[in-house]
């Protein structure tokens, strides 16, 4: 498509680049913007007034930031995401029964999108938001559900997305890690033991749908000093087996 006039799927491109620019920025200028995404500012602040006129953007005292529009649109999605809609009390009660973090995790694009959390009485604060989208094998719900791909749709996720460390303990080699799956299929539980964040456990089992294809995954997460011992490797394995196996059931009957 042509370039120079800002039409077709480049300026779309464009246009998407600028919001997430605008996401991960906190709301900036124009000046800011264009130096995040690389473009001219005059391409930059026609793209936003477009964007402001579709009710994308909002813009005050010369500062533009994400619009509620796309809050209704992503509950509008989530919504309507069956699994969300049967998991989500379930996800709420795993939360209150072990008083940690849980999890709802379904897998887009080859990475992990979290749709849900549950907070217990004893939960940790954490980094994610509803929406993160992180690759799969660094968390116990991505290699919950990483483990039971089909291995074509496994080896194009971590091709496109690589196994990026993001803390020493993140497995960053491919066989290491087809090894701890092949574990994650005999055990159908996984584990993360502070492989995304520094202090945090977490152990997570597969959703499957009534035709044994994985469609996401449950977890529960908490502070080191709190997930160890049996109380990690097997009480708390087994409490997130019993609900995804609910979760399960629930959905035959959706």
């Amino acid at each position: 498509m042509d370039k120079a006039n800002g039409t077709g799927v480049n300026a779309l491109f464009r246009a998407f680049r600028i919001v997430e620019a605008l996401n991960e920025l906190g709301g900036a200028g124009v000046s800011a913007i264009a130096r995040e995404v690389d473009l001219p500012k005059s391409t930059v602040h026609n793209h936003l007034t477009t964007l402001e006129q579709a009710g994308y953007v909002v813009a005050e005292d010369g500062t533009y930031r994400p619009g509620l529009k796309f809050l209704y649109i992503g509950e509008a999605v989530r919504n309507e995401h069956t699994l969300y809609s049967v998991a989500q009390s379930q996800v709420d009660k795993l939360a209150a029964t072990t008083g940690e973090i849980s999890g709802l995790m379904v897998e887009e694009h080859g990475e992990g999108v979290f749709i849900h959390r549950g907070r217990g009485s004893e939960a940790a604060h954490i980094d994610t938001q509803i929406g993160d989208r992180i690759p799969l094998h660094c968390t116990a719900l991505g290699k919950a559900i990483l483990a039971f791909l089909p291995p074509e749709k496994r080896d194009r996720s971590i091709d496109r997305h690589g196994l990026p460390g993001f803390t020493p303990q993140t497995i960053t080699d491919r066989e290491q890690l087809y090894s701890e799956l092949e574990t994650v299929r005999e055990q159908q539980v996984a584990f993360d033991d502070e492989e995304r964040l520094p202090g945090l456990r977490s152990t997570a089992a597969p959703i499957f749908d009534g035709e044994q294809s994985v469609i996401g995954a449950i977890s529960v997460a908490g502070p080191t000093h709190r997930m160890q011992g049996e109380r990690f490797r097997s009480e708390l394995p087994e409490q997130v087996l019993g609900f995804a196996n609910v979760i399960e059931l629930n959905l035959q009957h959706s």
